[in-house]
């Protein structure tokens, strides 16, 4: 629908006011991206742990003895749980570095699949940014050029008012009211996709997923009530054991850990 729009008035409009055509191609070429990205994310594996795996995974990473443990088994796939992994109660399966199960791909995201998610919401964030940079771009150039913002008007006490910027949002509404709806749509989606998308970057950089994000707290505190003596600063500062600095945490994101991980020797 928002493409539609687009196509049908913004691109004709821009067309005739000589904007560059590799700026009005740029949503349909992030679109076509996107959709390649969003299939992937539908369609790949995103690590599930079977019974041919199960010692594979066990080996990738180190479990913290908080939020996982060693030794544990799932109750329904009736297999040893690897640090990092959880099960899916929509899916069925345990998942290696589980992070949500995404209702809009229906599909887990894991180790596998996490780099083809991340950049489907690059894209799709993206795209909704163009169209709204393209859009505010065509009627700024259109107030311009017609000299709208020089104009005045009578208001209804019959005095002469200079335009300001109220009468000129009134005034676009009224002429192109789907272009400024398809605007304001546009830029709130880009604000709630650009905020989504740093939360998931953020916890790309710093080795972590959503479900550690959010579970995280709650087994520290739960482990904190059940040991002798509370925890140092150094530890409560290094428990996330999984991140090894910036480039290495952004790395595993497009190419997951396979080798078994080796505890370092004091």
């Amino acid at each position: 629908m928002v493409y539609s729009e687009y196509t049908w008035e913004i691109f004709g409009y821009c067309r005739e006011l000589e904007f560059s055509l590799c700026y009005l191609l740029l949503p349909y070429f992030l679109l076509i991206i996107n959709l390649v990205f969003f299939t992937l994310s539908c369609v790949s594996d995103p690590g599930t742990i079977t019974k041919a795996n199960e010692l594979l995974f066990l080996q990738v990473y180190e479990f913290d003895e908080v939020m996982f443990l060693k030794n544990m088994k799932c109750s329904t796939c009736n297999l040893r749980k690897p640090a990092r992994s959880k099960h899916c109660s929509v899916c069925n399966r345990c998942v290696h570095r589980f992070d949500h199960h995404c209702v809009w791909v229906n599909n887990c995201i894991g180790a596998w699949n996490t780099r083809y998610f991340l950049l489907y919401l690059l894209t799709l964030t993206a795209s909704a940014a163009t169209m709204a940079i393209v859009s505010t771009v065509f009627l700024v150039q259109l107030v311009v050029l017609s000299d709208l913002y020089l104009e005045t008007y009578i208001d209804h006490l019959g005095h002469f008012q200079a335009v300001d910027i109220f009468f000129l949002i009134q005034y676009l509404f009224l002429t192109f009211p789907r272009i400024i709806f398809m605007l304001g749509f546009v830029m709130m989606l880009s604000f709630l996709l650009g905020g989504y998308l740093c939360f998931i970057l953020y916890l790309a950089a710093t080795n972590q997923t959503t479900n550690e994000w959010h579970n995280g707290d709650r087994a520290w505190c739960h482990y904190c009530r059940h040991v002798a003596r509370p925890l140092s600063a150094d530890t409560q500062v290094n428990r996330n054991i999984h991140s090894h600095g910036l480039w290495s945490n952004l790395g595993e994101v497009f190419l997951p850990a396979t080798a078994p991980y080796e505890r370092k020797k004091n």
